[in-house]
């Protein structure tokens, strides 16, 4: 039992939430362009579980041998920090969730593609060998990408633009030029998830080496950098509903703001940045809720 809850710590539940906001928004564009299958969808999802999984692990393992993880960090213990879960034990756990994520991409593509398609499903599986390299270099190996300020763009552009355009196109085979606004939205605010965290581990990670971009640009720098990503993120879902405005359940989504607008003001006044962890769970789940409420603004409500 105790390794079950190890495990269950490691695979880090309260990260999942944010992960599929890409894909429902991705689905919700397909459903809205003519398109939908629940089968894609349901394989979309798993997909993207396995991969969310596969990085936590992957991030458990590499900030756990480093160093990075250790008495100073703020935050939930991590398994490999706390012991819970040896090296090796670890590295199986990665192994096993990558033939998941290989099995689980492979049956996704094959639905969504069948044989007639090669193109796409040689473009798409290129895409998740990507995926897979981008979940483990993160924190693991001397080049881990985390440790170089790059989390950040690899954030907006797998959870951004590759988590819902690529969705999208799962369904539809086709890439709509408006999609690109709820895309970079999310991307957006799921990097701001990833900032709020750098913003909370400002000194463990300046301590351990790990220059994310908020070591490199310093506190006051990185709450500046936070307010542009909320409102770039709002600005772009705001035209893609403008754009495509019929009544006024077109914008209910963007009640979604209500609260992120909430946790931004919350977010300026806090002096502690250790007093951030709290924030981290609001903005996934407001992005979360944003995903769904987009579906309903312009799929199947009346």
């Amino acid at each position: 039992m105790p390794k079950i809850k190890a495990w269950i710590s490691a695979a880090r539940l309260r990260t999942l939430p944010l992960s599929l906001s890409g894909i429902i928004i991705g689905t919700a564009l397909g459903s809205m362009y003519g398109q939908f299958r629940w089968d894609i969808f349901a394989f979309a999802l798993l997909t993207t579980v396995a991969f969310q999984i596969t990085s936590n692990f992957a991030n458990d393992y590499g900030d756990g041998v480093k160093g990075t993880d250790n008495e100073n960090r703020v935050g939930p213990m991590r398994a490999l920090q706390s012991g819970q879960l040896t090296r090796q034990e670890l590295i199986s756990g990665i192994v096993i969730s990558i033939v998941i994520c290989v099995f689980l991409t492979v049956a996704l593509l094959y639905l969504s593609f069948g044989t007639k398609n090669l193109p796409f499903t040689l473009i798409f599986g290129a895409l998740g060998i990507l995926s897979i390299w981008a979940a483990i270099k993160y924190t693991v190996g001397k080049s881990a990408y985390g440790y170089k300020g790059l989390g950040d763009l690899f954030v907006f552009l797998f959870f951004g633009l590759l988590g819902v355009m690529g969705s999208m196109f799962l369904y539809t085979k086709t890439l709509y030029t408006m999609a690109i606004f709820p895309a970079v939205a999310i991307g957006l605010l799921s990097t701001g998830v990833l900032n709020l965290n750098n913003l909370r581990d400002y000194e463990s990670d300046k301590t351990s080496n790990k220059n994310t971009l908020i070591v490199k640009m310093g506190i006051k720098n990185g709450k500046i950098y936070h307010v542009f990503l909320i409102i770039i993120s709002f600005i772009s879902m705001l035209a893609f509903t403008f754009m495509h405005y019929q009544n006024w359940k077109n914008a209910i989504h963007l009640v979604a703001f209500v609260p992120i607008f909430i946790h931004l003001n919350k977010m300026w006044k806090i002096r502690n940045t250790v007093l951030l962890d709290p924030e981290l769970k609001k903005l996934a789940l407001s992005t979360f809720l944003l995903s769904i409420l987009f579906y309903f603004s312009f799929n199947n409500f009346s």
